[in-house]
């Protein structure tokens, strides 16, 4: 069982590291998910280095595929959804969290802590927003997604970065390979949660880190009514004023209301293979980021 307690250590951490972790909102206690035993580290072919992400053009999206994902979570649909709203994606983001995702992104660099020369995964990076912050550290990250059309945004956008189209589930890249592996707000758009996981946990160092941001659970129970039955039915509304795609807001709504909360997802972490799982709401518990180690 898990249960609040003072925020905790990381292994080969000093407590102090976590000085100032929440940003946002009501400061919760970081909790541990229990560990369980694992049968390994999935052993997926090796695939392409960092140094070849670049190599070759990315392919053009398709204009006639459908852009109106379900629960079912099909990559392609998933993919050309994201496709048709690359270009107004970032704009709509800031417009209906009010400007609080650049916290969110802020709370995401500072948990993972990037060293200068450490080489960083940014999965679901989308157009290279996070990205570019979490480069700003001095280290070297790869954003990947599986949508063409936000990295072809993002190649235009930022062109020093190293983008790369590619599935979650299949990865290309060899293991253990990255430092820290971070991934906002993409982890729920995958329909298998704990197969995603273990290929992160795949590419990752041991001892390397883990950190996801996600749309979660309120805490307190007003907030989780309001932002239930109020800001969920109007995302798709905010986001065809922001000259976005309606549709694909409704499934993000949709999402968001069947995804598991904090502690489930830890407890698929850990049945993922991952280790020292912790997490600590943001604005009460609208984001929730969890962290761990391989």
């Amino acid at each position: 069982m898990v249960q609040d307690r003072e925020v905790p250590e990381l292994a080969g951490e000093s407590a102090d590291a976590d000085d100032g972790f929440a940003l946002l909102g009501h400061r919760h206690s970081l909790r541990s998910a229990p560990r369980r035993a694992t049968s390994g580290r999935s052993r997926s072919p090796p695939g392409l280095s960092p140094a070849a992400v670049r190599v070759g053009p990315v392919p053009t999206t398709s204009q006639t595929s459908p852009r109106r994902a379900t629960l079912g979570k099909r990559t392609a649909d998933i993919a050309s959804m994201f496709d048709g709203v690359a270009a107004g994606y970032d704009l709509t983001n800031t417009v209906m969290t009010a400007g609080l995702d650049a916290s969110w992104r802020r709370a995401v660099v500072e948990t993972c802590d990037p060293q200068p020369g450490q080489l960083v995964l940014d999965l679901a990076a989308g157009t290279g927003v996070s990205s570019v912050e979490l480069a700003a550290t001095g280290a070297t990250v790869v954003p990947c997604d599986l949508s063409v059309g936000m990295v072809q945004v993002g190649r235009q956008r930022h062109p020093d970065l190293a983008f790369t189209a590619a599935d979650a589930m299949a990865l290309p890249f060899a293991d253990d390979t990255f430092d820290a592996v971070t991934i906002l707000f993409g982890l729920r758009n995958i329909a298998d949660t704990v197969g995603a996981l273990r290929e992160i946990r795949r590419v990752t160092k041991p001892r390397g880190r883990l950190v996801v941001a996600e749309f979660s659970t309120p805490t307190p129970w007003l907030v989780r009514t309001v932002y239930h039955r109020v800001v969920l039915p109007m995302l798709p509304v905010v986001a065809r004023m922001a000259a976005s795609n309606g549709v694909a807001y409704d499934y993000l709504a949709e999402s968001i209301r069947a995804w598991p909360d904090q502690l489930r997802l830890a407890e698929l972490m850990v049945e993922a293979g991952w280790n020292v799982v912790e997490w600590q709401n943001l604005s009460r518990g609208i984001v929730a980021l969890h962290r761990a180690r391989a």
